[in-house]
């Protein structure tokens, strides 16, 4: 299938930031720490979810979901840059980009799916909470982690398999630092408006709808929490509520101005590829900060947590 392509492409170099030499040493920095943060900050969160048994809630369940998808998201595009940046080569493969998109894209689509569906759950907790536990059980849980994975990781192979099958004419300069899709297809010498279309009807189905659900869910969630008459009861769910709501506006922000801007013109290339940095690290680094700052269960497993680590290692320590 990509037979043509790698004969006639088998190596793509990156432009990265190379237009700005004297900026470059500062965003490696900055991408070197915001990726550490999000590998800690997203590895924490999942550790405290699995330890923690007060956290086995279908709410925590989505999260380490979210988290699992950005260490993925993050792990796909920046280590190979940053490995690029130190080495000087600025260069991948056609597999390694062929891997390296597909896995951004796919992670990314998963995501819209599975902040769509942390919000029907937040819904269902607030409006109809005596029917929660029933709506929202181990197997609908198990079952919306799936769909929300299948249902990314399908149209992320649609997706990149029909860029794959494009010709590139031997242009093989990309103005990005990462093998992007929409970088990638300005490399293509044909016609790409059956790709684009494609691209326009996925992203479609999973920016703007998604969101939709999710300004519909609010909405009613809204409602039903100033009906609360307990006020530490409406600032729980408010806090909440907030959190998603965050996260939602980054994430899917970044996405629409990304995928949803007119066609791009070469002038769009920096403008893109802040974009790029920012939904993929700024937002993965963002969310479990986001989820955790005013949480005061994750306060609380956090404490139990760093406690019986420190308990553990006095233990080790008396019996040496």
């Amino acid at each position: 299938m990509f037979q043509a392509n790698l004969t006639s492409v088998t190596m793509f170099f990156f432009l990265g930031f190379s237009h700005y030499p004297k900026g470059e040493i500062i965003i490696f920095v900055l991408c070197l720490l915001m990726y550490l943060i999000t590998l800690l900050g997203n590895m924490i969160l999942i550790s405290i979810t699995i330890l923690d048994s007060r956290l086995h809630t279908p709410m925590y369940f989505f999260l380490s979901n979210l988290s699992c998808l950005d260490i993925w998201y993050t792990s796909s595009a920046f280590p190979p840059m940053l490995i690029n940046f130190i080495s000087g080569e600025n260069t991948i493969s056609f597999l390694g980009c062929a891997a390296q998109m597909y896995f951004s894209l796919a992670m990314g689509s998963t995501e819209c799916v599975l902040l769509s569906m942390m919000a029907y759950d937040r819904y269902v907790a607030i409006c109809n909470p005596l029917r929660y536990p029933i709506i929202i059980n181990k197997r609908v849980c198990v079952q919306i982690a799936v769909g929300s994975w299948v249902t990314g990781c399908f149209t992320a192979l649609v997706e990149t398999v029909f860029v794959l099958q494009l010709s590139l004419c031997g242009n093989s300069v990309i103005n990005h630092f990462a093998c992007e899709i929409l970088a990638v297809l300005k490399l293509v010498c044909v016609d790409t408006s059956k790709v684009k279309l494609i691209m326009l009807v996925f992203t479609i189905l999973l920016v703007p709808m998604p969101m939709l659900l999710i300004c519909i869910s609010y909405a009613f969630i809204l409602f039903n929490i100033l009906r609360i008459s307990s006020e530490d009861g409406r600032s729980k769910a408010f806090s909440t509520c907030a959190a998603h709501l965050s996260v939602v506006v980054l994430f899917y922000g970044t996405a629409l101005s990304a995928y949803l801007k007119p066609s791009p013109k070469s002038k769009d290339a920096a403008f893109d590829k802040l974009i790029a940095l920012f939904y993929g690290v700024v937002t993965p680094m963002l969310n479990p900060i986001i989820y955790s700052l005013r949480n005061t269960e994750v306060h609380g497993a956090m404490r139990k947590l760093t406690a019986r680590l420190v308990v553990e290692e006095r233990m080790r320590n008396l019996h040496l």
